[in-house]
């Protein structure tokens, strides 16, 4: 049967782009949003109530309500008609549209049948998602339901500012935490050579009787120490700090694996594809910052499951190159798909985006590798991608980090 053709939001590369803002981990806002749903499925009379965020390939369910699901594939969700609009969707009988019939929820378990879905506008005009209500009997929502119903959705973007607010203040305090420890060691330099030049001249001053001069450079010498001793307080207790565990804006290699494994793993299994990722133990337990590196290297890694046939694999690899100023946080995504032309790749790095179908028909929305360059280029990283057709693609990755020790 023809593929239905997908819908697309006018400004989808701006809506994804403030969904990556939000820079939100999918799998852990449940306790934060799971009352909007049980509220929600109580006024609609619904069995089940999801929120779902959608980005470039995938619909992620932060929060649920009588269904334990916590992702789906972009195209096979009805939210992705109900994001492609200003107003509520509805479908009365999904089991009678030739658009979700086919679907598994519909044509088996649950046998859902009835759909609403109200979107979760920010005040930029974007729909991050939808508060979806689904029922397996068909249902009829008052104008008063549907008020209530976009009174909820209106909280649940709300708290999803509050939670993006929180996050920058970290970011900030982070970033002030880093100044501190750069003065500090500024501190150190010039202090040091003072120390030392006060040293030279107070054992040679001994020799021309300069008691003057001397009891002013014992004093410089003092005071140095001094300075000295603040510097290396404020280093240990900073030090001692970052030793004891992760802050609220940090992952280590170990942590972002897990969180990858616990995404996309099922995205991979579900196509047939052998997904794998190492560390590299040497560095594997250095904390780097968190900031937006879900949205990147799952994007990749939604992007290589999609153009690699089943029975195929993606393969992540992490490593941290330590440095006197920085730290650099590598990463690459290989896997054995389809590949990709020179005409694609040029367009990739040019951050140009163009639908194209997967290997097992999975229709794209083009945007996926778009936003992963402009994203590594707001933090200032780089981006390289070798491919051959037919054999696959290996995306490179070079993000700098602030040195926590």
């Amino acid at each position: 049967m023809q593929a239905n053709k997908l819908p697309i939001p006018a400004n989808e590369m701006e809506r994804v782009i403030e969904l990556s803002d939000y820079d939100i981990d999918y799998g852990a806002m449940q306790e934060q949003f799971k009352d909007l749903t049980t509220l929600a499925a109580k006024i609609a009379g619904t069995d089940i109530s999801l929120i779902n965020l959608i980005d470039s390939y995938t619909s992620w369910t932060i929060a649920r309500h009588g269904l334990p699901v916590e992702q789906l594939p972009r195209d096979e969700t009805v939210c992705q008609y109900t994001i492609s609009g200003d107003e509520n969707f509805e479908v009365a009988d999904l089991t009678e549209d030739d658009r979700f019939k086919d679907k598994s929820y519909v044509s088996g378990a649950p046998n859902l049948k009835y759909y609403f879905g109200v979107p979760l506008r920010t005040a930029n005009g974007n729909n991050l998602g939808a508060l979806c209500l689904m029922d397996a009997e068909t249902k009829q929502l008052s104008p008063e339901k549907i008020e209530m119903l976009k009174i909820i959705s209106g909280e649940i973007v709300n708290r999803l500012q509050v939670y993006k607010t929180l996050q920058e203040l970290k970011q900030n305090a982070n970033e002030a935490l880093e100044s501190k420890k750069r003065v500090a060691h500024d501190i150190r330099g010039p202090v040091g050579g003072i120390i030392g030049l006060a040293r030279v001249i107070s054992e040679q001053g001994n020799e021309n009787n300069m008691e003057e001069v001397l009891e002013f450079i014992n004093l410089i010498y003092k005071s140095g120490n001094s300075i000295l001793e603040l510097a290396d307080e404020i280093l240990s207790v900073d030090l001692a700090k970052s030793a004891k565990a992760l802050g609220a804006n940090e992952y280590n290699q170990l942590m972002l694996k897990d969180k990858l494994e616990k995404l996309y793993a099922p995205q991979a299994l579900n196509k047939g594809i052998h997904l794998t990722i190492t560390t590299d133990s040497g560095t594997e337990a250095v904390p780097f910052s968190k900031n937006k590196l879900l949205q990147i290297i799952g994007n990749i890694i939604s992007n290589a499951i999609k153009f690699t046939p089943s029975g195929g694999g993606v393969s992540v690899s992490f490593g941290l190159q330590i440095g006197t100023n920085q730290n650099v946080l590598l990463f690459t995504v290989a896997d054995n798909g389809v590949g990709m032309s020179p005409a694609k790749i040029s367009a990739v790095l040019s951050g140009e985006g163009e639908s194209t179908h997967g290997t097992s028909g999975e229709q794209g929305y083009g945007f996926g590798l778009s936003l992963v360059k402009h994203l590594i280029d707001s933090l200032k990283g780089t981006l390289d991608i070798t491919s051959t057709q037919g054999s696959g693609s290996i995306f490179s990755v070079k993000i700098p980090q602030s040195k926590v020790s």
